[in-house]
């Protein structure tokens, strides 16, 4: 198992590496204390960052993806399982507050540049895809 130190050390270089190519949509990566901060360019919004935090046994990823919805909450929690169900490694999840973010926890023992790709393209494409009508779904006022 890699060093704590040595695996962000690595993932920091990855991401540092995509925000040099202008092929990949980050478009900044700093470190904010022990946390890298990754923000990406979205289609949906103009930006989300992605924070990443490597522990002891596990790398998490968290993306905040949306308020607590004010209207239809059951729809929008139900709209965002099914989202889940199609998913490999990033999950929606809300706060206690219920805001809703996008995350995941992998073995540190998993995390590579591969594996990287595939949580930001995960984050990347759900939010694209669920943004907009989520946001219709639980913030548009009603009719009549």
């Amino acid at each position: 198992m890699a060093d704590r130190s040595d695996l962000a050390e690595c993932i920091g270089a990855v991401v540092e590496g995509w925000a040099a190519d202008p092929e990949f949509p980050v478009e900044a990566a700093e470190w904010v204390e022990d946390r890298l901060a990754v923000r990406i360019v979205q289609a949906s919004r103009d930006s989300t960052t992605v924070w990443i935090d490597v522990g002891a046994r596990t790398v998490s990823f968290e993306a905040y993806f949306l308020p607590t919805p004010q209207r239809n909450v059951d729809e929008v929690h139900r709209q965002l399982l099914i989202r889940n169900d199609r998913t490999r490694f990033v999950h929606f999840s809300t706060d206690r507050d219920g805001e809703i973010y996008l995350r995941s926890r992998l073995a540190v023992d998993w995390v590579d540049s591969e594996i990287l790709q595939s949580v930001f393209a995960e984050i990347t494409e759900l939010i694209d895809i669920a943004f907009r009508p989520v946001l219709g779904l639980g913030f548009r006022a009603q009719d009549g």
